[in-house]
């Protein structure tokens, strides 16, 4: 019972930060930054994967190891919905992840135009991130697993 207590925590506080740091990214990416701001994007950017592996890993854990039984998850087409949608947000982050690292160095004074594809991407991540909990909820409560009566 600890184990599973400390693994959804973990999941719990992880999906938190997660958020954030999108949150964060999108709070500071618009039009023209300082490279200084670009550095802190990407900080917000490794926290961001910190977190995703964290997610990831604890999830995989909730699936397989502790909590329902792994049907549960397994015959539930509400779950294979969410971990489509998390891949989606994986992909998605890539663009921003390799722009930021690309335009980190230089003078922290200088300016950086951020691609309108860059800002957008944030978006959509965001988006997605806000759908995550109404799928968990539907999930949790059975919706979408065919019961079959004998």
């Amino acid at each position: 019972m600890t184990d599973d207590l400390i693994i959804r925590y973990l999941h719990f506080v992880s999906i938190f930060i997660l958020v954030a740091a999108v949150l964060g990214q999108h709070l500071i990416l618009r039009g023209s930054i300082t490279r200084a701001l670009v550095g802190k994007a990407q900080k917000l950017d490794i926290a961001y994967a910190i977190a995703v592996v964290v997610v990831l890993a604890t999830g995989l854990l909730q699936w397989f190891v502790v909590g329902k039984p792994a049907d549960f998850y397994s015959s539930n087409p509400v779950f294979h919905t969410k971990l489509t949608l998390f891949l989606v947000i994986g992909l998605v982050s890539i663009y921003p992840s390799v722009y930021l690292g690309k335009n980190r160095k230089g003078a922290p004074d200088e300016l950086v135009t951020i691609p309108k594809g860059i800002i957008w991407s944030v978006r959509v991540e965001l988006f997605i991130l806000f759908l995550m909990p109404l799928l968990a909820t539907l999930m949790a409560r059975g919706i979408g697993i065919a019961f079959v009566t004998e």
